[in-house]
């Protein structure tokens, strides 16, 4: 791909672009990156790239070894246990928070989101699925009100957007996905946002379990 020199600083340009083949796993845990190669593929000078990785090391995404150059060491297992550990708590406030604001658009769109999901079940869409499960969630951080919330939840979401779709794809979860964001949907129509707080934490607590292959004591 090469990047735009208009939209955005090089650098930054280049950075996302760099972050963004990292977290969807394009770019893979152990992969060399160089910054002849990656000048080349983006269309720009050493500088911006050299730049970039900087702040990718920073991340903690790759790793800089003098002399040796950089190498990807992506999201760790024990990156995505702590993520969504944070989801755990977060997204069962979000859900709660939103049950007390909900208008009648939002539920609207939950409804919308959580009857398409029921139908793409018959046709075993994953794709499409996981579109409807990231905007089920993203619905429900809009109708929070909490702005904050939303942001940090939105990242958290972006961070593992390529390990969300390795727990749908183990067999049996799409199925209890949608049923659980069925409950979720239900407990919210009837205001109870403490049910809605809890089912939203066992939600995600389980796509953990499914995605890491560990059960909670």
């Amino acid at each position: 791909m090469i990047i735009d020199n208009n939209a955005l600083s090089l650098e930054e340009s280049v950075f996302r672009q760099l972050e963004e083949e990292i977290l969807s796993g394009e770019l893979k845990s152990g992969e060399s990156l160089t910054e002849i190669s990656l000048s080349a593929r983006l269309g720009v000078s050493r500088t911006p790239v050299r730049a970039a990785l900087h702040r990718l090391s920073e991340e903690g995404l790759i790793k800089t070894t003098p002399n040796r150059g950089a190498v990807v060491i992506g999201v760790t297992e024990s990156d995505l246990e702590d993520t969504y550990r944070i989801r755990i708590r977060l997204e069962g406030l979000a859900s709660a928070m939103a049950t007390e604001r909900l208008t009648e658009d939002d539920l609207k769109e939950l409804t919308e989101q959580v009857e398409l999901s029921e139908y793409y079940i018959s046709k075993c869409d994953t794709k499409k699925l996981g579109e409807l499960d990231s905007s089920f969630h993203r619905i429900i951080y809009r109708a929070s009100g909490n702005r904050m919330l939303g942001k940090i939840l939105s990242e958290l979401h972006r961070n593992i957007k390529s390990y969300r779709r390795r727990s749908l794809d183990v067999p049996g979860r799409l199925e209890s996905s949608v049923r659980e964001h069925r409950q979720i949907l239900e407990a919210m129509k009837r205001g109870d946002s403490a049910e809605a707080d809890r089912l939203t934490s066992l939600h995600i607590r389980r796509a953990m379990e499914n995605l890491l292959g560990k059960a909670e004591k």
